[in-house]
């Protein structure tokens, strides 16, 4: 998919027409995605562009504090060159304010779009511990399984905490193991005394089970959102 780039509303000639059209091509293409429940990339890509425009448009003096850590410095200086430029120009900012509210309530329906798609996948799934858990939770395993699917894919997670912004968040990393068939043999349990045994680092992994009886694109869907349900799964019942 073809991206905006960063500050693409303040980017060359600040036009509403010609921003207009880059700014409809781009959500043609995220609702391309999203009407075959395709979420991401597209819907992180869409929120970052969105936040984008709340900072610049609410805390201009702040906008190396308020956007993303993705901007670079060059962005960055560009965008406060620019608004020192136009805050003197009543024509220039007139057309600027028009592209960024215009952006805004664009990209805040589609939001909402891939917002029901998510929910709705994540109000399928169940969560549920693969034998006992231990008390570090922070790593292990979790087997993930649709409606569709034949097989149990089996992914390693590893907890992490950040700090962002005066903030602490809980990230997640993954990495695909192997999958196994879908039958009476290869039971979670199964499964999970299988890891054990081939793999010594985890002697005494957590494990969880992950899955739902839709079918969605898993790469693109069912995988991202299992992977926040379950870092909130596991902060909850730590609690």
């Amino acid at each position: 998919m073809k991206s905006l780039s960063e500050t693409w509303f303040a980017d060359g000639y600040i036009d509403f027409e010609s921003k207009k059209y880059s700014l409809l091509a781009y959500l043609q293409q995220i609702n391309r995605y999203f009407n075959e429940n395709k979420l991401y990339p597209q819907l992180g890509d869409l929120i970052f562009h969105y936040n984008n425009l709340v900072s610049f448009r609410d805390n201009k003096q702040y906008l190396q504090q308020q956007f993303p850590k993705r901007l670079t410095a060059v962005n960055m200086e560009r965008l406060q060159l620019l608004y020192e430029q136009i805050i003197a120009d009543d024509e220039l900012m007139k057309e600027l304010e028009n592209i960024i509210q215009f952006a805004m309530f664009k990209m805040n329906h589609a939001i909402k779009d891939g917002t029901e798609i998510y929910e709705f996948v994540e109000d399928s799934l169940t969560i549920s511990p693969v034998g006992l858990i231990p008390l570090d939770s922070q790593e292990g395993y979790f087997f993930l399984c649709d409606g569709r699917q034949r097989e149990t894919l089996v992914y390693e997670y590893r907890l992490s905490i950040f700090e962002r912004h005066d903030e602490k968040y809980r990230g997640i990393h993954t990495e695909y193991l192997e999958s196994f068939a879908k039958d009476l043999v290869h039971s979670c349990e199964h499964i999970k005394t299988t890891l054990i045994r081939k793999r010594k680092k985890l002697p005494n992994p957590a494990v969880y089970r992950v899955d739902t009886k839709l079918a969605f694109p898993v790469n693109e869907t069912l995988l991202p959102i299992a992977k926040r349900s379950l870092v909130k799964y596991i902060a909850n019942h730590a609690a």
